[in-house]
């Protein structure tokens, strides 16, 4: 399909691409890679009448250690991230999981900015961000503002960003040598994860059980009181809210999460496998 029309603006600054959300408010939409958002478009789901560029704003892409934390510019591209040194030193669960998103079309034009905005639940780079942590860096009229990762994403599609509101970077800990893991069943190599999960540090976020990517705060609480790894895999699943289609129901997503999580959580832990 063919979207419908609209007015494209390319603002020479992030200050320029500000000055247009406000401008046209919710009739504006920002253009990254566009691997999110012209899809929506062609469906007619979404339908925008300003679409504001950011592609061509110098100074969004890079990675660099700033103290205790590893910045991420919102206009760093997936394959940036995922053949980045600093990246693979610092916080090593980002490139790999950043190897793992699409083909490589879409990892050579998907920014991180781009599917942190997006909030889709199924999505992998946002369930690694969620168990990592960290902050989420917003621009607006007022200037910049941080937004903790664990409070960015409400909802299917919904996030804290306010519609003058850009995002500009992603700041996450240095991890490492910490274990991590992410494993994730999809149906196809280069598909959405069915489900997914994200183990760093004792931490664990799940992909597609809920409207956004969640933490599995019963296990992480269950690791924290001493409990095994079996035993709070177990528990994975526990307050969320997983959804059904053609590829899973909400039983079979509930043991993925719980499957998934245990073979993270040996895998960071150096221990063997978990069997299906």
């Amino acid at each position: 399909m063919i979207p419908g029309s609209f007015e494209l603006v390319r603002p020479a600054s992030v200050e320029e691409a500000v000055a247009a959300l406000v401008e046209h408010g919710d009739d504006a939409k920002v253009l990254a890679g566009g691997h999110s958002l012209l899809p929506l478009m062609k469906l007619r789901l979404a339908m925008p009448a300003v679409l504001v560029d950011i592609s061509r704003i110098p100074g969004l892409s890079y990675v660099r250690v700033e103290g205790d934390e590893v910045a991420i510019g919102a206009g760093t591209r997936h394959h940036e991230l995922e053949k980045d040194a600093v990246a693979a030193a610092e916080v090593p669960i980002l490139p790999y999981v950043a190897s793992q998103v699409g083909d490589p079309q879409v990892r050579h034009r998907g920014t991180i900015g781009g599917t942190v905005a997006h909030s889709d639940p199924a999505s992998d780079l946002p369930t690694a961000l969620l168990a990592l942590g960290g902050t989420v860096v917003v621009q607006g009229p007022s200037g910049r503002r941080d937004i903790p990762i664990t409070e960015f994403w409400l909802g299917f599609f919904e996030t804290a960003l306010a519609e003058d509101e850009l995002i500009v970077e992603i700041r996450v800990p240095r991890t490492g040598s910490a274990g991590w893991a992410y494993e994730k069943f999809t149906r196809r190599a280069n598909d959405w994860p069915i489900v997914a999960a994200a183990a760093v540090d004792g931490r664990v976020a799940l992909a597609n059980m809920a409207g956004s990517v969640v933490r599995a705060t019963a296990t992480e609480e269950a690791l924290a009181r001493g409990a095994s790894i079996a035993e709070a895999a177990a528990l994975a699943d526990q307050g969320t809210s997983p959804g059904a289609d053609m590829h899973a129901d909400q039983d079979y997503r509930r043991h993925l999460a719980r499957l998934l999580t245990r073979r993270a959580l040996e895998k960071a832990a150096g221990a063997p496998a978990a069997a299906a």
